[in-house]
């Protein structure tokens, strides 16, 4: 299964690609790289390690999750992670990742 989800935006694919390669500006300031692999925790409730399988500069970029799957747990994470913190920082330059163990407003409800 995969999450799949599109917007609209009016910037440049550079522009679009840089935000969402920026992962600790839309996602959670708690991701640590390393090459091309990163490590996503919340508390001990949530952690997983994610690989980029596919990279082309100003284009595309596809993940893989390896050995972890919530689809439907994570569903709405994803959309608002995505569909409202990497839109905002790709239209504002401000995104709302989670803090240090503190999730988003919109998530903790």
């Amino acid at each position: 299964m995969s999450f799949t989800t599109s917007f609209t935006v009016d910037r440049t694919p550079p522009q679009v690609f840089d935000a969402f390669t920026d992962v600790r500006r839309w996602w959670s300031e708690e991701i640590e790289h390393a090459g091309d692999e990163f490590e996503y925790h919340y508390e001990e409730v949530h952690r997983c390690r994610v690989r980029v399988t596919e990279s082309v500069p100003g284009r595309k970029v596809t993940w893989l999750v390896p050995e972890y799957e919530c689809l439907d747990v994570c569903h709405k994470a994803w959309t608002f992670y995505v569909g409202t913190s990497l839109r905002d920082l790709i239209t504002t330059g401000e995104g709302q990742p989670n803090g240090r163990n503190v999730l988003p407003a919109e998530l903790a409800r």
